[in-house]
Order: C-alpha cells, then sequence, then structure tokens
C-alpha cells in the first residue's frame, strides 16, 4: 500500500510540472531556462551518483554505463537528425524545431518515469528507510520530469492535445512501475545499464536543444539565472532532502 501511495505522490508532482509549463506557455522561454537546469541537475546529482553505486553494487565494469550513456547520447542525435532530413527542415544550424522531437523526448521520459516507480518498490524490498529516502528523491524530481515534458513539447510546437495525451502517460508511468515492483525483481546491473542510457539521452537533449533555446531571448541574464536555479534545486533536493 505505501509503495502505491508514493507513486501516486510522485506522479502527481508530474502532473504539477506540466500543468505548471502548459499554464505559462506564453513564457516559454522562462520555463525552458529553469527546465534546462533541472535537466542537467538531475543527470549530474540524480542520476551518474546512482549509476556510481549501482555498479559497485551489482559488481559491473563502470566501462559499460558510461558506453551506454555515448550510446545515448548518439542515439537521440540520430533521431533527431533523421527526423529533420526526412522533413528537409535543416536549412541553417541553429537551434531545431520539431514536433516528433517533443514527441520523441515523452517516450524516452516515459520510460524513466517507470524506473521510477520500480525504484521506490525496489528501495522498499530492501528496507523501509531505503524505500523512504528513494521515494523522496523521486517524487522531488517528478515535477521536474513534468515540466521538462511540457516545456520541449511546446518548445516543438506540439499541439496541447497531444502534450496532454503523452504527458498523462509520463504521469501514470511511475505508478506502474512501483506496481511491477510487486511482482518481478530486475537486476541491479540492468537497471544501471539502463540509466547510463538515459544519462546520454538527457544531456543530449540539455546541449542540444534546450540551451540553445533558452538563450535566444533579449533577457539572457534571466535565463542564466534560472538555468543555474534549476541545477541548484536539484543538487539541494537529490542531497538534502
Amino acid at each position: 500500500m505505501i509503495v502505491l501511495l508514493l507513486t501516486i505522490a510522485a506522479a502527481l508532482a508530474a502532473l504539477a510540472g506540466g500543468y505548471t509549463a502548459i499554464r505559462n506557455r506564453n513564457r516559454l522561454h522562462i520555463a525552458i531556462s529553469l527546465t534546462s537546469g533541472l535537466v542537467l541537475g538531475v543527470v549530474a546529482f540524480d542520476l551518474l551518483p546512482e549509476i556510481f553505486s549501482g555498479v559497485q553494487r551489482a559488481g559491473l565494469d563502470p566501462v559499460w554505463p558510461m558506453v551506454l550513456l555515448v550510446g545515448g547520447f548518439l542515439f537521440f542525435h540520430i533521431v533527431e537528425k533523421l527526423i529533420l532530413i526526412h522533413n528537409d527542415t535543416e536549412s541553417e544550424y541553429g537551434p531545431h524545431i520539431h514536433p516528433k522531437l517533443g514527441i520523441a523526448r515523452a517516450i524516452a521520459l516515459a520510460g524513466h518515469s517507470f524506473f521510477d516507480g520500480l525504484s521506490i518498490g525496489v528501495g522498499f524490498q530492501v528496507s523501509p528507510a531505503v524505500g523512504s529516502v528513494v521515494a523522496l528523491a523521486v517524487i522531488g524530481h517528478r515535477f521536474a520530469d513534468g515540466l521538462d515534458t511540457a516545456s520541449f513539447m511546446l518548445l516543438h510546437r506540439n499541439k496541447i492535445s497531444e502534450i496532454k495525451k503523452l504527458l498523462s502517460i509520463v504521469v501514470v508511468m511511475p505508478i506502474l512501475g512501483g506496481l511491477s515492483s510487486l511482482e518481478v525483481s530486475f537486476s541491479e546491473g540492468a537497471l544501471v545499464l539502463y540509466l547510463g542510457f538515459f544519462a546520454g539521452v538527457l544531456l543530449y537533449i540539455a546541449a542540444s536543444n534546450i540551451l540553445p533555446q533558452a538563450h535566444t531571448k533579449s533577457a539572457s541574464y534571466k535565463s542564466v539565472v534560472l538555468t543555474l536555479s534549476g541545477a541548484l534545486f536539484m543538487f539541494i533536493v537529490t542531497r538534502f532532502i
């Protein structure tokens, strides 16, 4: 029961983040600036430390999750280029905007959301204390995930109906992940490898899509402050909460 309640809380946090982005879509550059810092913070302060810890627990060679990190980075790069080339939109260098990129990003985040819920359940299989700590970390960054999903899709000019549909999937996935943890046990090694791949996807998105868009507006100082604030927020959430 506690796993279900905590995954529902994580789902509601993501919903709040997505709703915030949609309500403030007329000031999208502000949300994008904040999201860029949040995404970088998730990778640096949440995913990478978890990968390093998981490598030790599973007895893996650390090179393999790093190989998958590079693979995730290049995978989304290839996906983006194929979409842009297919639609003849890459006529000049600069930030690229296309609705299919928004959908691809949301699908990738839905997979991560499933493993967020799964992580809560697995944590409680270890002990209530570990499960509680994992749940706090997950709930803390789920708001960022919801904000990221909606902001990125708005950036790529997806329809509001599409955003709501895919956001609903991102919101539900932690609950499904938590429920699956009650039935199935995943190896530590498999989770670590997945996290490496997803960290690479996030790094590419932040570096090639979110950050360039965040700093195309005239209020560059505000964008920089918001980006730094997003990264600092994730540091506080993952280290102290």
